[in-house]
């Protein structure tokens, strides 16, 4: 359940201490707030999460290592201390009192079969960090859906493993396993062989055989390209599946026309965002020319691209993420940077060679000459 978070001033702990010395960490406390920022513009609340991720101490692979329970404490795969991160959440605090931000406390679950309490760190307190700091102008309705769903406990979640494993009660391996108590155990052990896998693909139908499903699990596999844990299908019950396959088939003529307004209006909301950010790319960069400033945010921003301009830093206007979308195409189209790969350059020795050529294209672009 979310509650309203109690006020974290009382005594002298760690947190008050590491919150009355955080004046001696003025460039912290910006990054903190920039990486709050972002996460307010783009939802309307924050999370400790979102700054950390945001900091960089953290990737999103190692939440979710985490959130599967594969990780005692969060603190153990971030790249700083567990200090640090009290002091991360400390800053984040003022500033969210500053800013009138509402706080909910959010308890955290492993989407592990025993459903327990994700800790943090290893000391004592995981308030500070399940806070959620709620904007003023988040709408009732808001409030009720996000309460809502994060008062529902998560998906269960089955591993697709790369490499030879074995389960820690019988020996035996499988092509998935779930995590209890901190190690692999096999579908049989953990009373899931029943369920068929269903893969994704179909929105409607993996939603349908999951509500159907009395028990499911959502099955991941990691990418070591892409160092991210991408969604494989579900594990559900096979009437449930069947079920759901009767339900897509008696609606689908509906469902295509539905979709395809969707498509449309995701459309028009994109070619406003490109818009937006074509006119912030002139605001940034008077010298750029209007085609240009307008190909870079159709590029940047084009919808499932996973491209800078689609972050969330890039859909909040951020200067920093408008100018690594300028960056780009600066590299791509104005140096040797593509040739230099082509011939065999590792990358990051390309990119020192053209940094130079970057830098001055980018002065030309913020002078008020158009080229």
């Amino acid at each position: 359940m979310l509650r309203l978070s109690p006020s974290h001033d009382k005594g002298r702990g760690t947190l008050g201490y590491v919150t009355e010395h955080s004046g001696r960490r003025p460039k912290l406390a910006r990054r903190v707030a920039d990486a709050a920022e972002i996460a307010l513009t783009a939802r309307k609340y924050v999370t400790f999460i979102d700054v950390v991720t945001g900091l960089r101490w953290l990737h999103t692979r190692h939440v979710d290592v985490w959130r599967q329970g594969r990780a005692a404490t969060l603190a153990e795969l971030a790249a700083v201390d567990e200090d640090r991160l009290l002091t991360a959440a400390a800053l984040l605090r003022e500033w969210a009192t500053a800013k009138g931000l509402r706080p909910v406390d959010v308890p955290y679950t492993a989407g592990t079969r025993d459903r327990r309490e994700l800790r943090f760190t290893s000391k004592d307190g995981q308030d500070p960090f399940r806070v959620h700091w709620l904007s003023p102008d988040l709408s009732e309705a808001r409030v009720r859906r996000l309460t809502e769903a994060r008062s529902k406990p998560p998906d269960l979640v089955a591993v697709a493993p790369l490499d030879a494993w074995t389960c820690a009660a019988c020996g035996d391996t499988g092509p998935y396993l779930i995590m209890e108590d901190d190690r692999p155990h096999c579908l049989t052990c953990t009373d899931l062989d029943h369920l068929v896998f269903l893969p994704s693909g179909d929105a409607a139908l993996s939603r349908r055989a999951k509500q159907e499903s009395g028990l499911s699990a959502v099955v991941v596999r990691y990418n070591r390209r892409r160092k991210v844990y991408q969604r494989m299908g579900l594990l559900v019950e096979e009437a449930a599946l069947a079920a759901a396959e009767e339900r897509c088939l008696a609606d689908e003529e509906v469902r295509l026309r539905r979709r395809e307004r969707d498509r449309v209006r995701r459309a028009e909301q994109d070619v406003e965002f490109q818009a937006r950010m074509a006119a912030e790319i002139a605001r940034l960069f008077p010298g750029c020319p209007e085609p240009r400033a307008r190909e870079i945010a159709e590029h940047a921003g084009q919808r499932g691209s996973g491209r800078v301009g689609r972050s969330a830093a890039a859909r909040a206007l951020d200067e920093n993420a408008i100018t690594l979308a300028v960056i780009a195409s600066i590299r791509h189209l104005d140096t040797d940077y593509d040739r230099l790969l082509m011939s065999g350059v590792p990358r990051m020795e390309a990119r020192d060679l053209v940094r130079e050529r970057i830098e001055h294209k980018l002065d030309e672009f913020r002078s008020n000459v158009r080229a």
